[in-house]
This record gives structure tokens, C-alpha cells and sequence, in this order.
């Protein structure tokens, strides 16, 4: 057998060895609901306090949980502009739900620490 040959074979068979134990990995395209730690993404109408504004979602149903995250390291509330149609206070880097209200319609609403900070919710 020439030299060549014989360095061929030899790493065919260290190839062979080396794959002959290890498991497939799992596919990519597998599922992350398959997976027992699959963390859920949070879902539902949300309000973002970021940089001293609101960000507000287009519309939310009557009655709806809404969650309020606050980016900014001061504490803000959310507070309707009339009546007592939701008021809650949210820490600096936390968050806060509060419940819709169950009448359709626009809820102006503002940030009773920060005068500038203005919002609306859309009911409908």
C-alpha cells in the first residue's frame, strides 16, 4: 500500500470513529412549544412608558387587562383625564395592569408626576 493510500484510510477511520458515537442535533425549525422551558411571550393590549412618553396600542376591546411597562427609571402613573376611569401608578422599571374600561370610546389620559406626558386609550 503507497503512503498516500494508507494516510487516506487512516482518516476515513478516524472520521468513522469520531461519528460513530455522537447524537444528531435537534432540527432548528423544532418547535419552541415542544420544548417543558418554552417561555411564553407576554400577549394583550400593552401601554410602554419610554423616555418620558407613552406609546399606547390602536385600540383595545371593552373591559380588557392592560399592562403598563415602564422603561424610565421614575415612577409614572397612567391616569385618565376625567372621572375614574383607570389610575394606576407604576414604579421606575416596572410594571402595573389595570383594567379597561367597559364603554366604548376615547380615554385621554396623563401622567400625574410628569404635567408634559399625555395619552390616549381607544375602547371599542
Amino acid at each position: 500500500m503507497t503512503p498516500r493510500i494508507s494516510a487516506l484510510l487512516a482518516g476515513l477511520l478516524v472520521l468513522t470513529a469520531c461519528s460513530a458515537g455522537s447524537t444528531p442535533a435537534p432540527s432548528p425549525t423544532s418547535s419552541p412549544a415542544a420544548s417543558p422551558t418554552a417561555v411564553q411571550p407576554a400577549s394583550g393590549p400593552a401601554i410602554t412608558i419610554s423616555g418620558m412618553t407613552f406609546t399606547s396600542p390602536s385600540a383595545v376591546a371593552p373591559g380588557a387587562t392592560i399592562t403598563v411597562t415602564n422603561s424610565d427609571s421614575v415612577e409614572h402613573s397612567v391616569t385618565a383625564d376625567t372621572g375614574n376611569a383607570f389610575d394606576v401608578e407604576v414604579d421606575g422599571k416596572g410594571t402595573a395592569t389595570f383594567t379597561a374600561p367597559t364603554q366604548p370610546g376615547t380615554y385621554p389620559y396623563h401622567c400625574t408626576y410628569h404635567p408634559s406626558m399625555h395619552g390616549q386609550l381607544i375602547v371599542g
